[in-house]
């Protein structure tokens, strides 16, 4: 039977015949693996995400964590499958082999991942963060560091989190009020509230290593104001001894969960830090450890928040493409209804994918999904491009792509492979909004995904008030070359000419918005700028695709014909949604700007 996580089609095609990421293999970092290792770790992946954590994921969601005021339950299958990821080796799948790892290259393990996240995403939350957690360390973190609490997470004994919100503060980093106080020992100690901490207490692992945002106070005792008075810490809920051993309880409580609508099965946290509960060397106050430099946390912290931000956009696509195959599957098997020519009611029913209506849903789930997974993908093969390609300017290029595309590849499949959920329980009718079936619980789980990581707003804001801009528009200039090269690349006019036109609009609307000399009457439609700037990204996404497919050599033609027919539909029905919200943009709209807090 094919899998109602993810097509293995699908990804080999993206992988090897789009990506080219064999090539990869030339490079000194990956000259050890070929495809057959690729392979290999892709199967090993579909086994342990298909038996171990798919099977209770409606389970947690039925069962989610509780705390009873000493400790969180949490079910006992949670901690089965992360035992089997941490033995399978894949906490360092993409690490140094003297860390313990493999070295694959970051396309190869995020489309290791997409299992897992397909799967369960409740359970992957607690690799996905301890993941990148170390990977933020081991580029801010000093040696010392990294073998205390980086080498426990890569072998699977310590997660990880990111402590960055807080009660009154919010997404609004620069109004943060934990304080970290110098000790005369060199360490902190912290004292504040975080809210919304995923994976922020449990007994899943040995230890949980916390990375927490916090503010050292100025020489006259006060905050500084904003982001530049933020720094990094390390809070362990252990203490950790020089030889590795677990110390002290750290002044690290659980003041409780929230509960969520989605993404049940992860233990969100509301946590204290130095409120006294827990005295470590006799007094109150969460010891932490600086990272990097004092001030500048929220630099190295964004390292782990960008990773994060592509592992949302990877997380809702798995969601909305779990939801795409169960549906597919649905529609093929459920009779129901005659075509409009068949005036018989004797004659059998048919399925209902014969009906025109449903084509049309799986059509469009179809080039949410495979093109949110194929813009995932890209931006991890960025990743390698930034670190191991052969000369500095290939890796500049890379970093400026991949800062440009963040915004997108968080919130477009956000936007729209949650659209994709919406329409699978549409495809099962009545049978899609109960809990019996697994779409319902797809959709509450990938509703939290345009949140999840800077909302949807805010990525508009960055990318319209920062990325397009920055440099002189270096970034956005690259990606108008890249998209050009792809344009003079495909033969069919009629698609080149769609794409061509309204992105020669996008340019000339950016440069109007930047001429307005007022930034609130820039920024007032960011929203629609970041919607239209990601369906034109899709497009081109699908060029790509639709180009590699004509390319094609192999026997295959249904899964070709496939890739085409949803290019086609693409460009035809998405695109023009494109010419609407440029024209809002162009008109510098003020309605949104304009209203007032007492008339609504």
């Amino acid at each position: 039977m094919s899998s109602q996580i993810l097509s293995r089609r699908d990804l080999d095609f993206l992988l090897y015949e789009w990506l080219d990421v064999s090539s990869l293999t030339r490079r000194p970092r990956f000259a050890d693996h070929n495809r057959e290792t690729f392979d290999a770790v892709l199967d090993l992946c579909e086994q342990i995400a298909t038996e171990q954590f798919a099977t209770h994921n409606k389970k947690a969601d039925q069962n989610e964590p509780h705390f009873d005021g000493n400790r969180v339950t949490i079910i006992p299958e949670v901690g089965v499958a992360l035992k089997a990821f941490c033995e399978a080796g894949l906490m360092a799948a993409g690490q140094d082999e003297s860390y313990g790892g493999m070295q694959l290259p970051c396309v190869i393990e995020k489309a290791g991942f997409a299992w897992f996240k397909g799967a369960n995403v409740s359970t992957s939350a607690y690799p996905f963060l301890t993941i990148g957690n170390a990977n933020t360390l081991l580029k801010c973190g000093s040696p010392e560091q990294i073998e205390r609490f980086v080498r426990p997470m890569l072998a699977g004994r310590f997660f990880g989190t990111m402590c960055l919100s807080e009660p009154q503060a919010g997404s609004s980093l620069s109004d943060i009020v934990t304080r970290a106080e110098p000790t005369a020992d060199g360490s902190f100690r912290l004292h504040g509230n975080k809210m919304w901490i995923s994976g922020g207490d449990h007994e899943l692992s040995e230890n949980i290593i916390h990375l927490v945002l916090a503010k050292v106070a100025g020489p006259d005792g006060k905050l500084i104001p904003g982001v530049k008075g933020i720094s990094l810490f390390i809070v362990p809920k252990w203490l950790v001894n020089e030889d590795g051993s677990l110390g002290e309880r750290n002044d690290v409580a659980l003041a409780g969960l929230n509960h969520k609508m989605g993404y049940r099965g992860t233990a969100n946290c509301l946590l204290n830090f130095g409120e006294g509960k827990f005295q470590p060397g006799g007094q109150a106050g969460a010891i932490g450890y600086l990272v990097g430099s004092l001030h500048q946390g929220l630099a190295a912290m964004f390292n782990m928040m960008n990773e994060a931000r592509i592992g949302v956009g990877l997380g809702a696509v798995m969601l909305g493409y779990s939801g795409y195959l169960k549906s597919l599957d649905y529609a093929r098997n459920r009779p129901q209804g005659r075509r409009a020519t068949d005036k018989d009611p004797s004659r059998p029913q048919i399925p209902i994918i014969a009906h025109t209506d449903v084509r049309r849903m799986l059509l469009a789930q179809k080039t949410y999904v495979e093109g949110g997974l194929a813009l995932i993908l890209y931006c991890a093969r960025l990743v390698d491009e930034e670190k191991t390609a052969d000369d500095a300017p290939a890796r500049a290029q890379a970093t400026l792509l991949l800062d440009i595309l963040t915004p997108i590849a968080k919130s477009w499949p956000s936007q729209w492979c949650l659209e994709g959920n919406n329409l699978a329980i549409q495809v099962h009718g009545g049978y899609g909004y109960t809990r019996e079936y697994d779409v319902e619980q797809l959709y509450r789980d990938n509703r939290l995904n345009p949140i999840h990581e800077g909302t949807h707003g805010i990525q508009a804001l960055d990318l319209l008030g920062r990325k397009v801009v920055m440099q002189q528009g270096a970034a956005l200039g690259l990606l108008s070359t890249k998209i050009r090269d792809t344009l003079a690349r495909c033969d069919d006019p009629a698609l080149v000419m769609a794409l061509a036109s309204r992105w020669d609009r996008l340019e000339q609307v950016t440069a109007l918005l930047h001429q307005a000399g007022d930034p609130d009457l820039t920024l007032a439609n960011a929203s629609v700028y970041l919607e239209a700037f990601g369906h034109l990204v899709m497009a081109w996404i699908w060029m790509e695709q639709a180009i590699a497919a004509r390319r094609a050599v192999q026997p295959d033609a249904d899964f070709y014909a496939g890739k085409l027919q949803a290019c086609q539909w693409f460009f035809r029905w998405e695109l023009p949604r494109v010419d609407a919200q440029l024209d809002l943009l162009a008109a510098m709209d003020v309605t949104t700007l304009h209203m007032q807090d007492n008339w609504f």
